[in-house]
C-alpha cells in the first residue's frame, strides 16, 4: 500500500482512536489503558527509548522491497550509467536505468513515503520527550540529539533527490493542520533545518564511536561535513566559505582518528567491510541496522548475485545490480579494488564448497556488499541469512571529503590532504598523488570517490552537486548535461538533476508542483 504524507497524518489520527461512547456501564466510561496515543504514550523515560527506537527501525525502508527482482536501494544507484541489471522483470528499476522514469515509478513513491515516514517519527520524539519529567537530562539530551540527526539525514536526501521539498517539523494529528496537505518549501529554509538538527545532534554528547550501531559524534561531523560540501556546490553555490566549513568538520574527525586508530580509522583489507562482525566499528561510522536472530535480516544479497547461478548459499541470485564493464575496466592497473574476491567485485565463485571450488560467472559482480556467511565460502555453505548494516557513512568518505573541501577551500592541496587521499590509494596498493595543481588535485579525488564510493548511494549525488560525471573512456570528467550513460547509451538531461515528484502525492495535494520537465 502506498503511503503519502496525509496517509501519514491520518495513521496518527487513528492510533488515537477510543472505543464507542455509548453503554451506561462504568468500564465503557473508562480509558483503556492499552489504547495509546502520542500524547498518552510519552509520559515515562521507557517511552522515549522506544520512540527513539521506532525512529532506527523506520531507516529500514531504504531496503524494502519495490516490486519484484527490487528495493528502494537501488534507485540511488541505477541511473548513475556505472550499473546495470541481468533481468527485465521490473520495469520500474528497468526505466531508472533508462533514464526514463516519472512520477508514477515505484522507487520513487517509496523513496519519498520513506523519508516522511523517518520524519513522522522523528518529528514525534523531538515533540513529545522534552516534556517527559521526571528523567534524566543526559538521557534526553541522547535521544534528542538522535532524533535530531535521523531527520537530518531524511531531510538530506530529499532534499537532493527533490529539490523543494515540504518541510514538516511538527507532529501532523489533525486534517485542519496546514502540514496536511503542504506546499513545497525552498531548498535554502530546508538546508537550514538540516544544519541546525545536526549541529543540535553534535552538542548531545553521544559518544564518538558507537559500536552499538546508535549515532555517534563521529558520524554526525561527518555527516555535517558532507551537507557543508553539498552546500558548496551545486544548486546552492556557496562557495569557499563552505568548503572551509567541510574541510574544517572533516578534519575534526580525522584528527580524533589520529589519536584513536583502534577505534575510527580505515580497515586494513577490503574483506573488513563487507564482514559482519565490523557492523559499527572503525570505518563504518553509520550504517542502516540489520540483525537476522531479531527477525531484521539484510534483503539485499540477491540483488549483488548472478542471475539465477547458484552460490554455496541457498539465496536465489537476480542480478539486478551489477557493475557495467565500462566502470570496472576503469580502476587503474594493480588497484587492489578491482581485483576478484580482495576488492570490490568478484569475477568467480564457488558453487558446492569442496566439490566445486571456484566456477567463473563470466564478468563481475560486485563483492563490497557480500556477505560470506550468508553466501558461503570453500567448504563452508551459507546461511541464507546475512547481518549486515546497509552503509550510511563510512572513514573513506570523511578522509575524502577533507581532501576536495581543503583544496578548494585554499586554492592547492596541502600535506593533509594529500595524506587524506593517500590514505586512501594506499590501501587500494597504488602509488600516492604528489605534485598536483588544484584542477588536477580536484580531479583525482572525484576520481578516489567514484573508485571507492560506488555503488552505497553517493555517486549520484556527487554527479549533481559537481554537475561533472566521470567518463571511464577518457579518464576525465563530461558535464552532466550531455553525458552519455553508458549502462543504456543514453545522454543526461536537465530535468534529471532533480526526480520527479510522486504523482499520487500531487494528486492528493493541490499545493504540490512537479519538478521542470516531468
Amino acid at each position: 500500500m502506498k503511503i503519502n504524507i496525509r496517509n501519514i497524518a491520518v495513521l496518527f489520527l487513528l492510533s488515537g482512536a477510543i472505543i464507542g461512547n455509548s453503554g451506561c456501564k462504568k468500564f465503557l466510561d473508562e480509558t483503556d489503558p492499552t489504547n495509546l496515543s502520542p500524547n498518552s504514550f510519552y509520559t515515562l523515560p521507557e517511552h522515549a527509548e522506544a520512540g527513539i527506537a521506532a525512529v532506527y527501525a523506520e531507516l529500514r525502508f531504504i531496503g524494502n522491497g519495490a516490486g519484484i527482482y527490487s528495493n528502494n536501494w537501488q534507485m540511488l544507484d541505477a541511473p548513475t550509467g556505472i550499473q546495470s541489471t541481468e533481468t527485465a522483470q521490473n520495469s520500474d528499476l528497468n526505466n531508472l536505468y533508462s533514464l526514463i522514469y516519472d512520477g508514477t515509478n515505484l522507487h520513487v513513491n517509496q523513496n519519498w513515503n520513506g523519508l516522511y515516514k523517518v520524519i513522522a517519527q522523528a518529528n514525534l520524539v523531538l515533540d513529545k520527550v522534552p516534556g517527559i519529567n521526571p528523567m534524566d537530562n543526559a538521557q534526553k539530551k541522547r535521544i534528542l540529539g538522535e532524533a535530531a540527526f535521523v531527520r537530518a539525514w531524511a531531510y538530506f536526501y530529499l532534499v537532493r533527490l527533490w529539490g523543494d521539498v515540504p518541510l514538516i517539523t511538527k507532529p501532523v494529528t489533525s486534517p485542519n493542520d496546514p502540514n496536511f496537505a503542504p506546499s513545497r518549501t525552498p531548498q535554502e529554509q530546508v538546508y537550514k533545518l538540516i544544519v541546525d538538527d545536526l549541529v543540535a545532534a553534535e552538542a548531545a554528547g553521544l559518544p564518538y564511536t558507537d559500536a552499538s550501531g546508535r549515532v555517534s559524534t563521529a558520524a554526525i561531523k561527518t555527516e555535517l561535513a558532507k551537507v557543508y560540501l553539498t552546500m558548496a556546490g551545486q544548486p546552492l553555490n556557496k562557495g569557499a566559505a563552505y568548503y572551509r566549513l567541510a574541510a574544517d568538520k572533516a578534519k575534526e574527525v580525522i584528527d580524533y582518528s589520529a589519536g584513536n586508530p583502534s577505534s575510527l580509522g580505515l580497515f586494513t583489507n577490503y574483506g573488513a567491510l563487507h564482514d559482519a562482525k565490523n557492523d559499527n566499528k572503525v570505518e563504518h561510522l553509520f550504517g542502516i541496522q540489520y540483525n537476522d536472530a531479531a527477525g531484521s535480516g539484510n534483503p539485499l544479497q540477491s540483488s549483488y548475485l548472478p542471475l539465477h547461478q547458484p552460490l554455496v548459499s541457498k539465496i536465489d541470485g537476480i542480478g539486478t545490480a551489477i557493475p557495467t564493464t565500462s566502470f570496472y575496466g576503469s580502476y587503474e592497473a594493480g588497484d587492489l579494488r578491482a581485483k576478484n574476491r580482495e576488492g570490490y567485485f568478484f569475477t568467480d565463485y564457488y558453487t558446492d564448497g569442496f566439490k566445486m571450488p571456484l566456477i567463473n560467472r563470466g564478468k563481475p559482480y560486485i563483492f563490497k556488499h557480500f556477505d560470506l556467511i550468508a553466501n558461503g565460502t570453500l567448504g563452508v555453505e551459507g546461511t541464507s541469512r546475512s547481518d549486515l548494516n546497509i552503509p550510511q557513512i563510512r572513514y573513506a568518505e570523511t578522509l575524502l571529503i577533507y581532501a576536495e573541501a581543503q583544496n578548494r577551500a585554499d586554492g592547492s592541496p596541502n600535506v593533509a590532504a594529500y595524506a587524506a587521499v593517500n590514505a586512501i590509494r594506499k590501501r587500494a596498493q597504488l602509488t600516492d598523488l604528489v605534485g598536483l595543481n588544484q584542477t588536477q588535485f580536484e580531479e583525482a579525488v572525484w576520481r578516489e570517490r567514484w573508485h571507492e564510493l560506488c555503488y552505497e548511494g553517493i555517486i549520484w549525488f556527487d554527479m549533481v552537486r559537481l554537475r561533472k560525471v566521470y567518463n571511464e573512456t577518457t579518464n576525465g570528467f563530461d558535464n552532466f548535461v550531455g553525458h552519455i550513460n553508458k549502462s543504456v547509451n543514453q545522454p543526461l538531461q536537465t530535468k534529471h538533476l532533480l526526480f520527479p515528484i510522486p504523482t499520487p502525492e500531487i494528486k492528493n495535494n493541490p499545493n504540490l508542483t512537479p519538478n521542470p520537465g516531468y
